[in-house]
């Protein structure tokens, strides 16, 4: 759902204020819409004569929270959706329905729509018609669909061929991109699809892991770790899904990195962590940072390795959380979100895929200077065993203390000693 949200109501109860449950539509809303209005229900809870003070002082008290998100001077409205609760006689006005009817008519815009592309829908009821066939109703997310067409159930593995279709009971014959619509094909059993996405055949993809882009969630407490297991909202479904961070390679920190694409060719760092701001402050960054700040790449990624394979969309937004987090332990529960750049569709990726992935951890070996041969080499020690095979270790760069670089060349005689080539 979070994928077609284009204008969202947060709803406050302004006895209460913001609780920990409205925060985290706040971070989604953050994710995933430009425009918000608020409104402040269960007004007919105030005493009448503090009512108006009681809405003002809530009012002010939301203003300060939404000052530093993207909904700063968003519009707030208050109102009571049922006065007396539901208890209540129906004759029981609701108090403030038409001023926020007014404001969201305000807010209300029409998004730019695009019908090129391949079909994709967000299905999110699914039930059947007797002698009609199954209706899928949901929100299109690319591109178009025209009756007799054929869809593909990607979850169930068939194609059906579109026999009728409906926006808000009217007949169509056409819909696209950001239209509601009810799509009924040839009977199958409602029951295995609830909900779910449907697609132009063979457009979507199966996958058992993915790189995303992604950037923390600056509310979420602690530390993001690599190999630690999130849930991964990705497309219409969440599943357990193991994360491993890697980075630029430090030289490349402050380069400029095209959005939406991975590039496989460069290197990348291995991060035990996701590296952020919150860290630079903990203990073993503290000397780091005496030599002026600890420095942050411009974008970081995660290997996502799903428990079991999703069906998604390229470039699909994904929300990794930790939801079994105590609910009333009053934290984020909202860990990071990103953009799906790859995903892999074999199930063996680790032998067919991941080896593409260069991502390298950081080592750190000493050795001496044996001595200098001519003006461009000399010879090193301990550096190997005897044993080891330096040949894996060719062309990898040495630092000399005396403040050259040079490029391990080979071996040297027996013992383990080796050539160090001064370029």
């Amino acid at each position: 759902g979070a994928q077609i949200i284009d204008l969202m109501m947060l709803v406050i109860d302004v006895t209460k204020g913001m609780q920990t449950q409205s925060a985290e539509c706040l971070v989604i809303g953050q994710i995933a819409c430009q425009k918000m209005v608020v409104v402040l229900n269960k007004i007919d809870l105030l005493p009448e004569g503090k009512r108006q003070s009681a809405i003002e002082k809530m009012t002010k008290k939301m203003q300060k929270t939404l000052e530093n998100t993207k909904f700063s001077g968003c519009p707030i409205v208050a109102v009571a959706a049922k006065p007396g609760g539901p208890e209540a006689p129906e004759s029981e006005n609701p108090l403030g329905v038409s001023e926020l009817i007014e404001v969201l008519k305000s807010q209300a815009y029409l998004p730019s729509r695009d019908p090129s592309g391949h079909f994709l829908m967000a299905v999110d009821h699914c039930f059947s018609i007797k002698g009609q066939g199954t209706v899928m109703t949901g929100t299109i997310l690319s591109g178009s669909v025209s009756l007799g067409d054929n869809v593909e159930i990607p979850a169930l593995k068939v194609t059906k061929k579109v026999k009728s279709m409906q926006m808000f009971h009217t007949p169509v014959t056409y819909a696209m991109q950001g239209d509601r619509v009810g799509v009924c094909v040839t009977q199958f059993d409602p029951k295995l699809l609830e909900r779910g996405l449907i697609c132009t055949p063979d457009s979507l993809h199966t996958i058992h892991a993915a790189i995303i882009s992604l950037k923390k969630i600056q509310y979420f407490r602690g530390a993001l770790q690599t190999k630690a297991k999130f849930h991964i909202t990705v497309g219409h479904e969440t599943v357990m899904g193991r994360v491993m961070f890697f980075s630029p390679a430090p030289a490349d920190f402050n380069e400029e990195i095209k959005e939406n694409v991975f590039d496989f060719e460069k290197d990348y760092l291995y991060q035990e962590e996701y590296l952020s701001k919150d860290l630079a402050s903990s203990e073993e960054n503290k000397e780091n940072d005496q030599a002026g700040g600890v420095q942050l790449p411009k974008q970081q990624w995660a290997l996502l390795e799903f428990e079991k394979p999703v069906t998604c969309p390229k470039l699909c937004l994904v929300i990794g959380s930790k939801l079994d987090t105590d609910i009333h332990a009053n934290t984020c529960r909202l860990a990071f979100h990103g953009v799906l750049l790859q995903g892999m569709e074999d199930k063996n990726y680790t032998e067919t895929f991941l080896p593409k992935l260069k991502v390298y951890k950081q080592k750190h070996k000493e050795g001496q200077v044996e001595r200098v041969m001519d003006d461009y080499s000399v010879i090193g020690r301990s550096l190997f065993k005897k044993e080891t095979n330096i040949q894996i270790f060719v062309g990898l760069k040495v630092k000399l203390s005396t403040g050259e670089d040079g490029i391990i060349d080979g071996g040297f005689g027996q013992s383990g000693k080796f050539k160090i080539r001064i370029p």
